[in-house]
């Protein structure tokens, strides 16, 4: 059987080419399942995929990016096929509407089978607070309206994610691929993070729905079931972001080593000449051009899921405070199933904060490498012009995610954040104290 991934795409005498897609939807689903390693691995040897090294935390690294790869074509929302002629992924209209089709399941399922009423404390909670169950409602809205932006963004921008995965793919076959990498730890390790943070959060649902709801039957099983397969598409479109601004992060990282490599050498009397401070700053320009337009591409999607997180967050702690003061209720096991969904919840929402926070402080150490060649004497003139430029446009551009146009993401807008939404559950504790 061939692989639906791969467009084995042939140039024919008369310009056409052709290409292999699926036939219809559920055809889509039974070859993802059959052809998805064949066509991971071949991503994955494309050189972009490669991990840092070769030893264990290298190989959980390709096995994250690889599990990546599985659940977003599973899912739907990766809708691309690889061109293994020309090394080039492909926008697939097959995948978009099979991604469009079953993620409209999912929502379907968290709709039409209401897990709220399967849950006896929650049902408390509201008989109480009726503000707590308008606030819920609202959220309930926000969530649905935020996963269908996610994806339909995801789906209308495809195109250009599409070039942007290709530039990248280029950049990393041309010029970067002969690069040890085996130093740059921090990119195993933010790969690993998400990867273990989408595994825990989809977990951790599971253990907050169920765990709450001691009678179980086949509504909330398959309203349950479609919240976290929903959660899941979710998680992984904000994973394409992050894996993108890690390699990005990457790349910049061998920029800045081989500038040391170059001040080394010149320090120890060796010949540098300006075309090689030339080619980084052509690097570099192209790797700024590439994060603006990825951050211009998710921004709405990831400012959604950054607040999605902190509402989560400050509703969770609201309800608690009424199933606890206002109910009287003592408190047994369900203490720990609410606290590791608020900390997950904490923790995704500030690895998303600590990597743009990553790659933001790795642009800045260029800077700082460049006034290393000020202590080099005799330094040639061409050399010393060419640093000029570089250190110039460092100083006019620099590798910064801004949301939106209204804020960059760094660790002083998440702590920001973060004492935002404790200052509105203050405020929404104040608003109904009276109920409390």
């Amino acid at each position: 059987m061939r692989n639906p991934f791969i467009s084995n795409s042939r140039t024919m005498g008369d310009g056409r080419k052709t290409f292999l897609h699926p036939t219809s939807l559920i055809e889509t689903g039974t070859r993802l399942l059959k052809s998805a390693p064949q066509h991971s691995r071949l991503i994955l040897r494309s050189g972009m995929f490669r991990p840092s090294g070769s030893g264990l935390r290298s190989r959980l690294s390709g096995l994250t990016l690889k599990g990546a790869l599985y659940a977003s074509w599973i899912l739907g929302v990766f809708p691309f096929t690889y061109d293994c002629w020309t090394r080039k992924l492909h926008r697939s209209k097959w995948l978009i509407v099979y991604g469009l089709v079953l993620n409209a399941a999912f929502i379907a399922m968290v709709v039409t089978n209401d897990t709220e009423s399967e849950t006896p404390i929650k049902m408390q909670v509201f008989h109480r607070n009726a503000l707590a169950e308008q606030v819920n409602r609202v959220h309930d809205v926000q969530t649905l309206s935020m996963v269908s932006l996610m994806l339909l963004r995801g789906f209308w921008k495809s195109g250009e994610i599409e070039k942007i995965m290709n530039e990248l793919l280029d950049l990393q076959h041309f010029h970067f691929r002969h690069y040890s990498l085996e130093k740059c730890c921090s990119f195993d390790r933010f790969v690993q993070y998400k990867g273990v943070s989408v595994i825990l959060e989809v977990v951790s649902m599971l253990i907050l729905e169920l765990g709450m709801s001691p009678n179980f039957s086949s509504q909330l099983f398959i309203g349950v079931s479609g919240l976290c397969f929903m959660l899941l598409a979710v998680l992984l479109g904000a994973t394409h972001f992050h894996l993108a601004v890690v390699f990005i992060y990457r790349y910049v990282w061998i920029v800045n080593r081989e500038l040391l490599r170059l001040v080394n050498n010149l320090a120890n009397g060796e010949t540098v000449e300006s075309g090689q401070v030339d080619y980084l700053l052509n690097l570099y320009h192209r790797l700024l051009e590439l994060n603006d337009r990825l951050a211009s591409i998710y921004d709405y999607q990831m400012v959604l899921v950054m607040i999605s997180f902190l509402l989560a967050n400050v509703l969770g702690i609201y309800f608690f405070i009424i199933y606890s003061i206002s109910l009287h209720i003592e408190l047994d096991i369900k203490i720990v199933v609410f606290v590791q969904a608020l900390v997950l919840n904490m923790l995704d929402f500030w690895l998303n904060i600590e990597v743009c926070d990553l790659a933001e402080t790795t642009g800045r150490q260029t800077s700082t490498i460049l006034k290393l060649f000020n202590d080099i004497e005799h330094l040639d003139v061409k050399v010393e012009r060419s640093i000029s430029d570089f250190a110039l446009f460092c100083t006019h551009r620099r590798l910064r995610f801004r949301h939106c146009g209204l804020f960059y993401v760094n660790y002083e807008m998440g702590f920001r954040m973060a004492l935002t939404s404790f200052l509105y559950l203050l405020f929404l504790i104040q608003f109904d104290y009276r109920n409390l």
